[in-house]
């Protein structure tokens, strides 16, 4: 049993990556997703990779990782089950009335999203529990019962329980849970106190009702493509990615599906961070555009940024979770024009069906066809002539736009890769400038079938400097599938004081959070010699509300460390919001442990240089347009297989392979570097703009 398998289902294509823990090799293949079956893409992706490994078993497969979308799509198109609330009595109507703020301030129009459980289907017992924790008024459990009976007789599939300051005293939480097994044997239940025990009671309402109405959609799935993979021989237990970039088992994450809304792009980020830091590029930002979206992040030393939320469809999800910002731009976006005559391009995407309409379905322009069009991308075939193009039917689609807004179809082809690479420039400022850092400052690193595609026009863009490709671009998430440790993410909000004289205090949370973990630790069997905990904490001035994360010190937390937490927070905070007061007192609100355990993992490979000279690596060259030579160019095509570390290109030139293109630009300067990775210095930056 040696072979790692990581397969990682987009929106176009399902990516499966092998590693050869014995020779070292990596095995790559791309299938067509199947949407409405996303276990059948998995299956034949699986089924090709062994064959192309050399005729492999299941039965020699170690390790198997997945990465799905299948949450988060029943979320974005609201294909979830059922689900009702239960709640103290009187907070019936929070998870409608949120925050009262309206989703665009000066769109008298906008509505905010349906809740989830409507009315009917939100209904309140009788308890209460006090700010500290006290217990006012004893839970009700004939209450709990005619709930119970009501939700029976409406067909619910699934509720969530959420009860006010059950993060302080959970018992109610937990009595109900035992009472609707009772009542409503096989509906899936969901505590808040268990999925985020933390203040703030919108925020941990949307979030346990967002678990609850996707629950038995990731079940079913994980539960189903368990028995498919046993049925053809694995032997292993199947893990899939959570949004905190780390692993766990199929069985622990359908409990907790509101986990895995990023579980796709999430370790892309973490693969790419372990590459470019073994590179010498610790400081980066990862651009993976797929099929449908492009999702960007921002990696600092080495470590990907994380966040505790984010909003989906204007829900807000309360989540440990890699800070990712998505943007709806893919290689299958579709091309449009306004009611102005404008052209857009996105969020709507041609998909895997019909997809674009150069792969013989599809009738509309995407952002692929505008590059067959130009001959970016190999007009007669991709994916090493596995999957056919149809030039022909690429450029009727782009004249369709091209008629509307009074272009020639190479203008308009050319204007649909600068709108597309503006709505994905303005993904990354984001991330970037938006949380005060300069783009400038960092590599861009693009993967995904169609990152490296368009990484030169969007540094230039950014006026980022330099660009790293790493070898397996078109599949990065799912090597990164490959790459990363299992990971849990254990929380606890106690707002007190936070200064030299409360340690003790802080050691005391931070035990019982390590208490939790090592449990887990024990249960996914990880030896002692492979575990490590990381703490942090959430901290504020006093009558702030909002909370900076920073780092805790292992150890017996003392005056000193303390001190240095404090430091930590203030530079932050400077860092942030430009000042901080040394004179206002803190508060520590949510403490915060993740259990990492250590995993084998794919490491890239060390190559010994092989000169400058790349000319065995041309395959030909081809006509491509290039409006900074006027048009249609000759330009030479290189094959990646054949660069060797210490190759240089220089542009304007195409690098192909298997899963993805690469173009430079006149004036970039391609150098392979011992890894194997394409470092690309960036021709005459341009300043970025905020």
């Amino acid at each position: 049993m040696t072979l790692r398998i990581g397969v990682d289902t987009g929106g176009t294509f399902t990516d499966v990556v092998a590693y050869d823990e014995v020779t070292g090799t990596v095995h790559v293949r791309k299938v067509s997703s199947t949407p409405q079956d996303p276990g059948l893409a998995i299956v034949e992706g699986v089924r090709q990779i062994l064959e192309q490994a050399g005729d492999r078993s299941m039965a020699e497969v170690s390790y198997f990782a997945h990465g799905t979308t299948v949450g988060t799509n029943a979320l974005l198109t609201g294909h979830g089950v059922r689900t009702a609330v239960i709640t103290t009595r009187g907070f019936r109507d929070l998870l409608e009335l949120g925050r009262g703020r309206r989703p665009r301030l000066y769109d008298l129009q906008a509505d905010k999203p349906a809740p989830f459980a409507p009315r009917d289907l939100r209904l309140e017992v009788t308890e209460r529990v006090r700010h500290d924790g006290r217990v006012e008024t004893p839970l009700d459990e004939q209450d709990v019962r005619a709930a119970a009976k009501v939700l029976r007789e409406r067909d619910v599939r699934a509720v969530a329980v959420c009860l006010l300051y059950s993060f302080l005293h959970p018992e109610h939480e937990e009595r109900i849970g035992e009472i609707l097994a009772e009542e409503l044997p096989g509906a899936y239940v969901s505590l808040s106190s268990r999925v985020l025990p933390e203040f703030r009671e919108y925020e941990r309402l949307s979030t346990v009702a967002t678990n609850a109405y996707v629950g038995p959609i990731v079940a079913d799935y994980l539960a189903g493509l368990r028995r498919r993979l046993a049925e053809q021989g694995l032997a292993v237990v199947p893990h899939v990615t959570q949004s905190n970039g780390g692993i766990i088992p199929f069985e622990a994450a359908e409990a907790l599906p509101v986990r895995m809304v990023l579980s796709g792009p999430s370790t892309g980020v973490v693969g790419a961070a372990g590459i470019c830091a073994a590179a010498g590029h610790p400081d980066i930002i990862t651009f993976d555009m797929g099929g449908t979206s492009s999702d960007v992040s921002l990696v600092q030393g080495g470590e990907p940024k994380v966040t505790t939320g984010m909003e989906l469809d204007g829900r807000p999800i309360r989540s440990p979770m890699l800070d990712i910002h998505t943007v709806g731009a893919g290689g299958g976006s579709l091309a449009w024009v306004d009611a102005g005559g404008h052209l857009k391009v996105g969020p709507a995407s041609a998909g895997a069906d019909p997809g674009p309409a150069c792969y013989g379905r599809g009738a509309e322009a995407s952002v692929t066809d505008a590059n067959v069009v130009l001959h970016v991308l190999n007009p007669e075939y991709l994916l090493d002539g596995r999957k056919r193009i149809d030039e022909g039917a690429a450029r009727a689609a782009v004249e369709r736009i091209a008629a509307r807004v009074g272009l020639g179809t190479e203008e308009t082809a050319q204007g649909i890769l600068r709108v597309v690479t503006a709505n994905m420039a303005r993904a990354i400022r984001v991330i970037s400038v938006q949380r005060g850092y300069d783009p400038r400052d960092y590599t861009l690193v693009p993967f995904g079938g169609a990152g490296p595609l368009h990484a030169s026009r969007l540094a230039r863009e950014l006026g980022m400097r330099t660009v790293l490709i790493p070898p397996t671009p078109g599949a990065q998430s799912a090597l990164g599938l490959l790459m990363t440790d299992v990971r849990a993410d254990f929380s606890r909000t106690r707002i007190q004081p936070l200064d030299e004289d409360s340690a003790g205090r802080l050691g005391a949370v931070y035990a019982e959070l390590a208490a939790e973990a090592r449990a887990w630790f024990d249960d996914e069997r990880i030896p002692a010699a492979d575990r490590t905990l990381q703490r942090a904490a959430e901290l504020r001035y006093v009558g702030q509300n909002y909370e900076i994360a920073v780092p805790v010190p292992d150890g017996e937390l003392d005056a000193a460390a303390v001190r240095g937490v404090l430091d930590a927070f203030a530079a932050e905070h400077e860092r942030m919001y430009g000042y901080s007061s040394a004179e206002e007192p803190v508060q520590i609100v949510t403490f915060r442990v993740q259990g990492v355990g250590a995993v084998p993992k794919a490491a890239p490979a060390r190559q010994e240089p092989a000169g400058a000279d790349a000319s065995a690596a041309v395959a030909g060259s081809r006509e491509v347009y290039l409006p900074e030579l006027g048009g249609f160019t000759p330009v030479p095509i290189y094959r990646r297989d054949r660069l060797r570390p210490g190759n240089r290109v220089t542009g304007p030139a195409v690098v192909e392979q298997m899963d993805t293109t690469t173009l430079l630009l006149p004036g970039d300067t391609l150098t392979v570097d011992e890894h194997s990775n394409l470092v690309v210095a960036i021709a005459e930056p341009v300043a970025a703009t905020a």
